[in-house]
């Protein structure tokens, strides 16, 4: 049997194939995400789940003029393999390789550039709109979004939006039942009754919003996704085509470990097992110093309730959730409704850790502001994958945090050094929190093994003198200072050097700063985050205030969007890796 998908590149080589040979093409699709993702690592699932739709869209619409959008874009790997990057896939996710979302920069197939979700229906329907007013009436606008997506505030205001027009829109959505972690909440519940034909209006609430609704359909049956979508193609107006597939469809441990399959590291290609993992002497993830020391906090204080929007799992909040179901929460995909619910919670007299993404909260900021800072709820944020997070890339990295919630009153911002500073930080903080509070901390892993030792209560305003040296001061927060502290070791001109710990960043101990230009000349930064109005740049701020002959350096994330690769190849390109360190203090 000839091999099919060598034969394609891009859409146009897809439409001269026949009806008859696009099943062979899905098997052949499937087989080859799965030989690349299990050597290269990726998302898995959400891709092996819309193989039949992504050559169904290609197939009858003519992208790129017709605009197809991807929602989140964990699910975009076949859509990048039909559309002229099959030879380059491999590169996916790697330095200078693609980019595992959708990215307008990256190809002409990739209408608009995603990897936080909720964001399609908006985005194709200002192109609808704007198409209308060009006079293009003939170019088609589809949005695939998931279960899981569609729930977020965002996705809702788009549709009430689109409801109102009489745009060229098609909603397709991609009902799994799953995000990263099982879909909840009310609208879960309406669409599985959809799905299982126990709701007779079941469309009302769609049409309720002035869509043409159609399905559910089974999203793997390929004949019958091409004519639903040949149908619709002929449609004006707002349409919206509720298909159902399944996660990880075509590999078995992928259809029945979702969660682990959404990304699921290195694989065998051949089985589909993972490779074992020797995580017995390794330290933890940050993610579970905060969910194990949360569950143990929470067995002693029954005061203490945790929130996620979405991430039980990648926050490590499933520990709680396990044990005290009721008093720990996943909110979907709903980061605003998330921090909102926590103040009215915290207001109550309640303890509410709310654990979000760094880039997550981004999408959250008025709330943090107007419903939370503003009036001084003491409502504890713990910030994970704050710093640089490797090869999700650009739309992930946790390095805004500390500039844009540096302007807020009120907002204490906390960045522990290590995995036990980490747990005493939120032991102290569930003692007597007085004012809303951020704990950031990197993904990754810890560098410590024994790290479940007794609480102890920290003083926030100590400033830690963690080297003594004799001219100059280098500042850090978090746990970058291992990075630092290890290079100074190593030169030899290390006399030179004393290294300081803050783990308050806001509000910051500028009488400290006093006491330390005291024995020092100059002052050097270096921080997991934007220069620009970040930890460097109040360093800079009181420094020109009280000692305005100082000199004050900051190394940091310069001012560009940092692209997928390691870590360790991002902190080469942010010059504050390891060697670049070392070449950066041998100069003095």
């Amino acid at each position: 049997m000839n091999n099919i998908l060598s034969q394609i590149n891009y859409p146009a080589d897809l439409k001269k194939l026949t009806l008859n040979q696009l099943p062979q093409l899905a098997s052949e699709m499937r087989k080859f995400i799965i030989d690349v993702v299990a050597t290269k690592e990726g998302h898995l699932g959400a891709s092996l789940g819309v193989v039949e739709l992504t050559i169904a869209l290609h197939y009858v619409f003519n992208t790129p003029n017709d605009k197809l959008i991807w929602d989140v874009g964990h699910q975009a790997y076949g859509h990048k393999i039909l559309t002229g990057r099959k030879d380059v896939f491999y590169t996916n996710r790697q330095l200078n390789g693609i980019s595992g979302f959708p990215k307008i920069d990256e190809s002409e197939y990739d209408a608009f550039g995603v990897g936080h979700s909720s964001t399609s229906i908006s985005a194709i329907l200002g192109m609808a709109l704007a198409a209308q007013l060009k006079g293009d009436s003939d170019r088609k606008h589809i949005a695939v979004i998931g279960d899981a997506s569609i729930a977020a505030g965002m996705a809702f205001e788009g549709l009430n939006h689109a409801g109102d027009t009489n745009a060229n829109v098609l909603i397709i959505l991609n009902d799994n039942a799953i995000g990263i972690d099982p879909s909840v909440g009310a609208l879960k519940s309406y669409l599985t009754e959809v799905k299982e034909g126990r709701n007779p209006k079941a469309n009302n609430m769609i049409q309720a919003l002035n869509f043409e609704y159609s399905g559910p359909i089974d999203g793997h049956d390929l004949p019958l996704v091409i004519a639903e979508l040949k149908r619709l193609k002929k449609k004006t107006g707002p349409q919206f085509l509720h298909i159902v597939t399944t996660k990880g469809k075509g590999l078995k441990q992928a259809e029945e470990n979702q969660i682990v399959y959404h990304a699921p590291g290195k694989f065998n290609k051949e089985t589909g097992d993972l490779f074992p993992k020797i995580e017995d002497n390794l330290p933890p993830k940050y993610q579970d110093v905060f969910g194990l020391t949360l569950l143990e906090l929470a067995r002693k204080n029954d005061k203490i309730v945790g929130i996620t929007p979405a991430m039980p799992t990648g926050s490590s909040l499933k520990y709680m959730m396990e044990v005290f179901p009721e008093r720990a929460i996943d909110v979907g995909i709903a980061e605003q409704h998330a921090v909102t619910l926590a103040a009215g919670m915290a207001l109550d007299g309640l303890t509410v850790f709310c654990t979000i993404y760094s880039t997550f909260l981004q999408r959250a900021y008025d709330q943090i502001i107007h419903d939370v800072a503003l009036q001084n709820i003491p409502v504890i944020f713990c910030v994970d994958r704050a710093g640089l997070v490797g090869e999700d890339g650009a739309t992930h990295q946790g390095v805004f945090d500390i500039a844009f919630l540096n302007a807020i009153p009120n907002l204490q911002i906390l960045s522990p050094k290590d995995a036990i500073e980490l747990r005493n930080t939120l032991f102290t903080l569930q003692l007597d929190n007085k004012n809303p509070t951020v704990v950031r901390y990197p993904k990754g892993r810890s560098n410590q093994l024994n790290w479940q030792l007794p609480f102890e209560s920290l003083d926030f305003n100590k400033v830690e003198n963690i080297r003594k040296g004799n001219t100059i001061a280098v500042f850090t927060t978090g746990t970058i200072y291992e990075t630092v502290l290890n290079c100074i070791e190593k030169l030899p001109n290390k006399e030179l050097f004393s290294v300081f710990h803050f783990i308050q960043i806001k509000p910051f101990n500028k009488d400290y700063i006093s006491d330390i230009i005291k024995n020092h000349k100059e002052i050097i930064v270096v921080e997991e985050g934007s220069i620009i109005g970040g930890f460097g740049s109040v360093v800079s701020q009181y420094v020109t205030e009280l000692h305005p002959n100082v000199k004050v350096t900051c190394l940091g994330v310069p001012d560009v969007f940092i692209e997928h690769a390691t870590v360790l190849e991002q902190q080469e390109i942010c010059g504050f890796s390891e060697n670049k360190l070392i070449d950066f203090f041998s100069k003095y």
